[in-house]
């Protein structure tokens, strides 16, 4: 499993006891790096208008994860990542950009009950 700083940065967030039990959790993962390709890839996502300017994060996550080559993309958010219409949409930008999208799930999806 890996993480990126803009996973840390959100596990950071909120109420302090919640916070100190996300960062617990991920403490010790790899980080991937933000790299220039990850920076292209994002812009790319966002100017499709598959996931709109306010959700910049969200197209970083997938770039990211894309860029990456990573397999699975696990996430809690529904609206603008764990989508099927977006993300059909999401992977062909993906491809046509030379990477492959990974399968972006919820962690039911990936780990079943």
């Amino acid at each position: 499993m890996y993480v990126s700083q803009l996973v840390v940065d959100e596990a950071k967030a909120g109420n302090d006891e919640a916070a100190r039990a996300r960062l617990k959790v991920i403490t010790g993962l790899r980080l991937l790096d933000i790299t220039e390709e990850v920076e292209r890839l994002a812009i790319r996502i966002l100017s499709s208008g598959v996931i709109p300017m306010k959700a910049a994060t969200d197209a970083a996550h997938i770039a990211i994860a894309s860029v990456h080559g990573m397999e699975y993309l696990m996430t809690w958010n529904c609206v603008h990542l764990a989508n099927a219409i977006i993300t059909k949409q999401v992977a062909r930008i993906c491809e046509q950009e030379g990477f492959e999208c990974p399968v972006i799930c919820t962690p039911e999806e990936l780990l079943g009950e």
